[in-house]
């Protein structure tokens, strides 16, 4: 199964590094960030689960949930985590989800035959409260993840899903954003009061409305 943007995330129960959880009632209303790994006690995605742990304030302002999934059991999980705690001085309160079966991984495709036949590739997905799959991010096993970046997605989700705009490249939280072409020029000063810019006629930005 190939999901797509757009495509609802699927249900699952899964045993985990914290216990039993369902899925979507773990995510309950908020955003849900599901990352994969290919297996316990492998170097690269240890940083990661202790780059993600070092970021829980953030992750939490946001109102984000994230979980982890590897092929390995949770007695296996429980033993890596201390591990990671140890080597990246922090703390891994979030589930990583035990999948000896795979069932999550088929589930969201996390199998490539090309990569592996046996192991999950490192996809990361994020989810939005509706459920709704709205970014999708595989990366190769010898390249670690970049958190903030994924944190910067969900800045620019979280402010499209409420306003009329789209984010430059680049664009960080707090800088001006562009005026969608939906809106018409003449309803720019009424929807965007701090004033915009017209670059082209295609092209019109504004501060960013919720700061």
């Amino acid at each position: 199964m190939s999901l797509r943007l757009g495509d609802i995330a699927p249900n699952f129960q899964a045993q985990t590094s914290i216990g039993e959880i369902d899925f979507y009632e773990y995510l309950g209303d908020s955003w849900g960030v599901l990352f994969s790994h290919p297996a316990d006690y492998t170097p690269v995605c240890t940083t990661e689960l202790g780059r993600t742990a070092q970021l829980k304030s953030e992750f939490d302002k946001r109102n984000v949930k994230v979980l982890a999934v590897s092929v390995d059991t949770v007695e296996h999980h429980k033993g890596w985590i201390k591990d990671i705690n140890e080597t990246q001085n922090t703390q891994v309160d979030f589930p990583i989800i035990a999948d000896p079966e795979r069932k999550v991984a088929n589930l969201y495709g996390m199998i490539h035959p090309n990569a592996s036949e046996t192991f999950t590739v490192r996809s990361l997905f994020i989810i939005g409260p509706d459920k709704k799959v709205k970014l999708t991010i595989t990366y190769p096993a010898s390249t670690g993840r970049n958190f903030l970046e994924v944190l910067r997605v969900i800045d620019s989700l979280q402010l499209t899903a409420k306003y009329s705009v789209a984010t430059p490249a680049d664009w960080k939280d707090g800088e001006d954003v562009i005026v969608t072409p939906a809106v018409p020029t003449e309803e720019i000063p009424a929807r965007f009061p701090k004033g915009h810019k017209i670059i082209k006629p295609y092209l019109r930005t504004t501060p960013q409305p919720n700061k």
